[in-house]
């Protein structure tokens, strides 16, 4: 997850949370940390990594012999065989019977060991699942985070535009009264004010929706009083365009966890199939047990009283040592088959693992024009928005000395408060798209 801790270069904010008045301002770092700790699929995904170390741990455990123990207490009547002195009697005896025994697996085709190696290959897939999860939700709020940030400044551009009609709202009512310019341009400016305060509304909303939208990822219940720092990002180096995207493609194959998520499962189909094919050897297991039994009705043969519960034991016990050698001839073609199901599990997903590497091409190519195109929008709403401002300061002096009606004004003005907009808005599409692509190159920008 090294990655995503430095996956933006607008986490350079330290600390958590930063306090303003009586106000929680989230940061970006914040809102990630958070988001990774506090999601669902991110806390499932957690269960399955720990899941594949318990079968590290169990497939580890395989190469030690067991031991079990057995006991057994009987009362027999009528004519039954006592377990002491292997004769019939028919009589009412209590008997019982202990051991240990001790087991251990010599040789059954080096599946123990390749057991372990698939688990160790789990382990890894799951750790492989986790960082893309986390990749995700990374990606997803910082998404968020920007677009939260263009609506504070599509705001405030929304309010400064406002503040400057206010000004020609006054300065025109003043003209109208003086008889210099006629009450159709005080009207023509009333009307502007008034669009510009449902602007003002309606950008009010999209931020508080925006604040919304990452809240609700983040899973937090305060809606109302969420809030990020507000930072003002600058345009970031576009040198990651310079590169050829297949040469990003290529990076991506060894740096994105989708590709690594279809590597291990690829070989966690080899591994199956190196394990279904162990059932076809032979298995060698080596034991050894130790035995002892009692009777109530035992008597020494010599002096005719019963033998004791402990002399019993002592007299009645034995061990037995061996080795156990089992050779597979037929098994219902079980072996065979599951051997079938493997190869094509691991055909699957070497197609699976081919499928993935395209989708990632086509991904990072798309990523790359979308970045390209964002640059060049971003390029041209900047030369948009210079025309529009000239523009709207000619039509501005030209108004003030009453050269031009407030209709030819409003519609400078119109234009140029659009131009504005579009600066905002490619700016931070610009800058996701970029980061974005930068991701795929594996480029740290914040090293730990």
């Amino acid at each position: 997850m090294k990655k995503i801790k430095y996956i933006f270069w607008l986490i350079l904010f330290t600390g958590t949370l930063v306090v303003h008045g009586q106000q929680k301002k989230w940061t970006l770092e914040a809102c990630v940390d958070y988001a990774i700790k506090n999601n669902i699929s991110v806390q499932q995904s957690l269960l399955d990594q720990s899941q594949a170390e318990v079968d590290e741990s169990q497939a580890k455990s395989n190469f030690l012999p067991n031991l079990n123990a057995n006991g057994s207490f009987n009362i027999n009547t009528g004519a039954n065989i006592n377990p002491a002195s292997n004769q019939f009697e028919n009589t009412t005896f209590r008997s019982a019977s202990g051991g240990l025994s001790s087991g251990i697996n010599i040789f059954s085709g080096l599946q123990n060991w390749k057991t372990l190696q698939r688990a160790r290959l789990n382990q890894m897939a799951a750790s492989y699942k986790l960082d893309k999860m986390k990749d995700d939700i990374a990606l997803l709020v910082a998404n968020s985070f920007l677009q939260i940030l263009a609506n504070k400044e599509q705001l405030k551009v929304a309010r400064a535009q406002n503040e400057i009609t206010k000004e020609n709202l006054k300065n025109t009512k003043e003209l109208v009264n003086s008889g210099v310019v006629p009450e159709g341009d005080l009207l023509e400016i009333q009307a502007t004010d008034a669009t510009q305060q449902q602007q003002i509304i309606q950008a009010e909303n999209a931020l508080f929706i925006s604040k919304l939208g990452l809240a609700q990822t983040l899973q937090l219940d305060d809606y109302n009083s969420f809030d990020i720092v507000d930072v003002d990002y600058g345009l970031i180096p576009d040198t990651i365009l310079d590169e050829n995207p297949q040469v990003i493609a290529d990076k991506a194959k060894t740096v994105v966890n989708d590709v690594k998520i279809a590597d291990s499962n690829l070989e966690l189909a080899q591994k199956d199939l190196e394990i279904s094919k162990s059932a076809l050897y032979p298995t060698l297991s080596g034991f050894v047990s130790y035995n002892t039994r009692w009777s109530s009705t035992q008597a020494n043969p010599f002096t005719g009283e019963n033998i004791s519960f402990i002399d019993q034991l002592y007299l009645f016990d034995g061990t037995a040592v061996g080795l156990r050698l089992n050779v597979p001839i037929f098994n219902n073609f079980q072996t065979s088959n599951n051997i079938k199901r493997s190869k094509i599990n691991v055909e699957r997903f070497k197609l699976q693992k081919k499928q993935a590497e395209l989708d990632l091409e086509s991904t990072v190519y798309q990523a790359y024009s979308d970045a390209l195109n964002a640059k060049k929008v971003y390029d041209a709403a900047l030369k948009t928005e210079e025309a529009r401002r000239l523009a709207f300061n000619y039509a501005q002096d030209r108004y003030d000395v009453g050269l031009s009606n407030a209709f030819d004004f409003n519609q400078s003005r119109i234009q140029y408060d659009n131009a504005q907009s579009d600066v905002i808005r490619s700016k931070y599409d610009f800058i996701f798209k970029l980061k974005v692509l930068e991701f795929y190159f594996g480029i740290p920008i914040l090293e730990e």
